[in-house]
C-alpha cells in the first residue's frame, strides 16, 4: 500500500500495509479490565509503558476508567476511527467484536485468544474471521499468539507483558512461539529489537509480512526467525530475496525438521532428503543462517545487532586462562571457526605486553601476574584488532559482577572497540555467571556480551559466513539451447513415463557424460549391441515399472564375453521380463548420486549425496535450490562427509573433482529448466575417476507419476 502516514513522535514516512497494525496513532482495546494480572488490565497498563505517544481507548461497558483513562462502552462511542483494535476477548466473543471493528472501519486488529471454539481440526472460527478481516481490509496479529512490540515508538501490544523496560535497538524477531516471544523479549535487555512479534496462527498476516516490514525499517539490522512453517510460501522466499539483496542478516530456527515422510519417497534421493530438505536449500539459496536452539538465536542476534560486519581473515581471541584458551581452540576446530594468522610484527607488539613464560601466539593467553593487567589487555587487543588477519577480537572470559579483574578487562576491551571498525565481542566459557549488570553494561557500550563457548562460536562463524556470501563471485556453465529445453519440456509434459535410456539421454543432452547403451529384447540383440559397444559390458532390466534394478537382482557388471553376457541375459529376462540395456562400462571411480525433488512449497530442489548401494544408510547429502554456479557446485559438494574421499589416498588416484562440478552444475541447470515437470529423479551413481565424471543409471518420475517406492 503507497502513501505516506504521521506516526507518533511527528515523523511522516512512506506507508506500508502493515503500518496500522505496527506503527498505530491510535488503538482501542476491547475487553479492558481493571482487575490486575490479566491480560485485559496488563493490555491497557503496557500498552504506554516505554513512551507510546499515540491515543489509547479502553473499551468495556462496565467501567468508566481504566488505568487512568476513559473507558467508552463499545467501539461506535470512540471520538475517532482508531487505526488498530485489540480484542483482548474470550473466543465466543471474537466474531461479534471483529465485526464491530469491521463497521468501526478500523484497518488492524491483535487477537490473543486461540479462535477455536470447538476442539475439532476443522473448526471454523478462524476461517470466518478471516473472512471478514479480508473483506473489511484488516491486518490481524493472531491470534493464539502474545501479541507484538514496537519499541522505537515505545508501543507494547500484549496482554502478557513484563515490567522490564525495553529500549529500541536493531533486531526483528518473528516468532510463531508465544514462549520462545517471551524468552526472548522479557529476560535479557542486552537484546534491542525493532519489532518483536508474536505472530500466532497467521490469520491474515504471515512471517513473511512482519519481515517485509521490517525490511523497510532503517532501523533494522538483523531478522530473526522461530519458523514452523511458511504459510505463504512464494512470499516468504520473496522476503528472504529481499533481505539478502538488501544486506540484512536472517537466522532462523526452524522447528518440525523431522524426516515423517522419508519412507513414502519413490527415490533414494526423496527417502534421503526429509521432510526439511526444501527449507534447507531456500536458506542456502538465500543466506539464511541456520540455529538450532534459543540460545544460539540470541548468540546471532546479539552479535550481528551491533552492526559490524566481519573484516577478511579470522578470530583473534584473548583468554585469562591457558586451560579455557585450549578448551576454546579445540571448540572452534570443530566449529569451523578459522584463527587469524597474526603476522610476526604483530606478535613482537604483544611480547611488549606480556609476562614472561607468554607466547605471543593467536589465541593468545593474557594473564600473568595481574600487573596493570588493564593496559596489556588494551594494547594486546589493540595489536590483534591491528592485524590484517584478524576479522574479529574477541575477549573469552567468564566476566562476573563485582569482580574488579572483570571490570578491568571489560573496559580495556571496549576502549579497544572504539579504536577499530572491525567487530569486538566478550564471550563467557560458563553460561551461568553471574554476570547480568556487568554484561548489559558492556553491550550498551558496544561490546556484545555472549553466554557460552558454542554459542559464541556459532555466532563468530555465521558473521564470518554472512561475510563470506556477499564476498563471493560466481561463474555459470553455458546455458543449454532453447531446442533442447523445449523438446525436453514436450516430453516430460506427456504421461509416457521415461523409461532409463530416455533418463540417461535427457542427461546427455544436458553435457553430463553417459555411457554408450543400447536396447533389446532377444538373444541375437543382446549380443549385437554389445558386440557395437564392445566388451566388457553391463546388462541392466527395462522392465517398466521397476524403479531400483539393483534392489532385485536387475543389473550385471563386467560381463567379459558373449557366453557371460547370453548367460546373464537368460537370468535376467527369465526374472524380469525380455527388455534390457546393453551398456557400456564406465571407469571405477568414487560413487556419487544427484537427486532432484520437487517439493510442493518451494518447486524443485537438488540433492547431492553419497552414492552407490550404500545412499541411504551413509545418508551423506546436502541440499541447494537450482541453478548453481560453479563455485556453490564446488562449495555443495565439499559438505559432502565423504567428500575427501574425491582427493585419492591408500593407492587411489585423485578423483576429477572439476568434471564432478560441472556435472551438478548442469544437473542443476536441467532442474531449474524442467523441474517444475519432474516429481523425483535420481541420477545414482556418478562414477567419479580421474578420467571425468560419467552418469550410468538414471530415474525419472513425471509430476503426476506414481511415487510410492516400488
Amino acid at each position: 500500500m503507497a502513501g505516506t502516514s504521521a506516526v507518533p513522535g511527528g515523523m511522516t514516512e512512506a506507508m506500508h500495509r502493515l503500518d496500522p497494525l505496527l506503527r498505530p496513532a491510535s488503538i482501542a482495546f476491547v475487553g479492558a479490565s481493571i482487575r490486575p494480572d490479566t491480560p485485559g488490565n496488563t493490555m491497557v497498563r503496557a500498552a504506554a509503558m516505554d513512551g507510546y505517544t499515540g491515543r489509547l481507548y479502553p473499551i468495556n461497558p462496565k467501567y468508566d476508567v481504566v488505568e487512568g483513562l476513559p473507558c467508552f462502552p463499545d467501539l461506535a462511542s470512540l471520538p475517532e476511527t482508531v487505526d488498530h483494535v485489540v480484542l483482548g476477548v474470550a473466543n465466543d466473543y471474537l466474531e461479534d467484536n471483529l465485526l464491530a471493528a469491521a463497521r468501526h472501519g478500523a484497518k488492524a486488529a491483535t487477537i490473543f485468544a486461540s479462535c477455536d471454539l470447538t476442539g475439532a481440526a476443522n473448526d471454523p472460527l478462524a476461517g470466518r474471521l478471516t473472512e471478514i478481516a479480508r473483506e473489511a481490509g484488516i491486518v490481524i496479529c493472531g491470534g493464539n499468539g502474545m501479541g507484538f512490540l514496537n519499541p522505537t515508538i515505545g508501543l507494547r501490544v500484549s496482554g502478557f507483558a513484563s515490567s522490564l523496560a525495553m529500549k529500541p535497538g536493531g533486531v526483528a524477531l518473528i516468532t510463531q512461539s508465544g514462549s520462545a516471544f517471551s524468552a526472548l523479549a522479557y529476560n535479557d535487555q542486552r537484546l534491542k529489537f525493532q519489532l518483536c512479534v508474536s505472530s500466532g496462527r497467521e490469520l491474515t498476516t504471515t512471517t513473511a509480512d512482519y519481515v517485509d516490514w521490517a525490511l523497510d525499517q532503517p532501523d533494522t539490522t538483523v531478522i530473526g526467525l522461530f519458523l514452523e512453517t511458511a504459510r505463504r510460501p512464494d512470499d516468504f522466499a520473496r522476503c528472504l530475496e529481499k533481505a539478502d539483496r538488501l544486506g540484512i542478516p536472517v537466522v532462523a530456527l526452524k522447528v518440525g525438521r523431522t524426516e515423517l515422510s522419508a519412507g513414502f519417497a519413490a527415490s533414494h534421493s526423496g527417502a534421503i532428503a526429509g521432510d526439511n530438505a526444501a527449507y534447507e536449500a531456500l536458506f542456502d539459496r538465500w543466506g539464511v543462517l541456520s540455529v538450532d536452539t534459543l540460545d544460539q538465536l540470541a548468540a546471532n542476534l546479539t552479535l550481528f545487532s551491533a552492526g559490524r560486519p566481519a573484516a577478511r581473515g579470522g578470530l583473534a581471541s584473548l583468554h585469562d586462562s591457558g586451560g579455557e584458551r585450549e578448551m576454546v581452540a579445540d571448540l572452534a576446530a570443530k566449529a569451523g571457526v578459522p584463527f587469524a594468522a597474526i603476522s610476526e610484527p604483530t606478535k613482537e607488539g604483544l611480547r611488549l605486553h606480556l609476562d614472561s613464560g607468554l607466547q605471543p601466539a593467536n589465541p593468545l593467553d593474557v594473564w600473568g601476574s595481574g600487573l596493570d593487567f588493564e593496559r596489556h589487555v588494551e594494547a594486546c587487543m589493540d595489536a590483534m584488532l591491528a592485524d590484517p588477519d584478524t576479522a574479529i577480537g574477541v575477549l573469552f572470559q567468564d566476566i562476573r559482577g563485582g569482580s574488579y579483574i572483570a571490570e578491568g578487562f571489560t573496559r580495556a576491551v571496549i576502549r579497544s572497540s572504539r579504536k577499530t571498525s572491525k567487530p569486538v565481542a566478550v564471550v563467557s566459557n560458563y553460561a551461568a555467571v553471574n554476570h547480568r549488570a556487568l554484561a548489559l553494561a558492556t553491550t550498551q557500550a558496544g561490546v556484545p556480551v555472549i553466554d557460552g563457548t558454542d554459542e559464541g562460536l556459532h555466532a563468530i562463524r555465521n558473521l564470518l559466513a554472512f561475510r563470506d556470501r556477499h564476498a563471493a563471485s560466481h561463474t555459470f556453465e553455458p546455458s543449454i539451447a532453447n531446442e533442447i529445453r523445449d523438446r525436453w519440456r514436450r516430453r516430460l509434459g506427456q504421461e509416457k513415463p521415461l523409461g532409463e535410456n530416455e533418463a540417461l539421454a535427457l542427461l546427455a543432452d544436458y553435457g553430463i557424460a553417459t555411457p554408450r547403451s543400447i536396447a533389446a529384447a532377444t538373444p541375437d540383440e543382446v549380443v549385437a549391441a554389445a558386440r557395437k559397444i564392445g566388451f566388457p559390458v553391463a546388462l541392466k532390466t527395462a522392465a517398466p515399472g521397476i524403479q531400483h534394478k539393483s534392489d532385485i537382482g536387475g543389473v550385471r557388471l563386467g560381463l567379459a564375453d558373449e557366453q557371460a553376457l547370453t548367460d546373464a541375459y537368460a537370468d535376467m529376462a527369465t526374472r524380469l521380463g525380455p527388455q534390457v540395456l546393453v551398456a557400456e562400462m564406465a571407469p571405477k571411480g568414487a560413487e556419487i548420486a544427484f537427486g532432484l525433488i520437487r517439493d510442493e512449497q518451494f518447486g524443485p530442489y537438488l540433492v547431492v549425496a553419497s552414492g552407490g548401494i550404500w545412499i541411504e544408510v551413509l545418508r551423506d547429502r546436502a541440499v541447494a535450490l537450482p541453478p548453481l554456479s560453479l563455485e556453490q557446485a564446488r562449495d555443495l559438494i565439499g559438505r559432502l562427509k565423504t567428500s575427501p574421499l574425491l582427493d585419492g589416498g591408500r593407492g587411489q588416484p585423485p578423483a576429477d573433482r572439476p568434471a564432478l562440478v560441472a556435472a551438478l552444475a548442469r544437473f542443476s541447470m536441467l532442474a531449474a529448466d524442467l523441474g517444475d515437470l519432474i516429481g523425483e529423479m535420481d541420477v545414482n551413481p556418478l562414477l567419479v575417476s580421474g578420467r571425468g565424471c560419467m552418469a550410468v543409471d538414471a530415474l525419472v518420475l513425471g509430476r503426476n507419476a506414481d511415487r510410492s517406492p516400488r
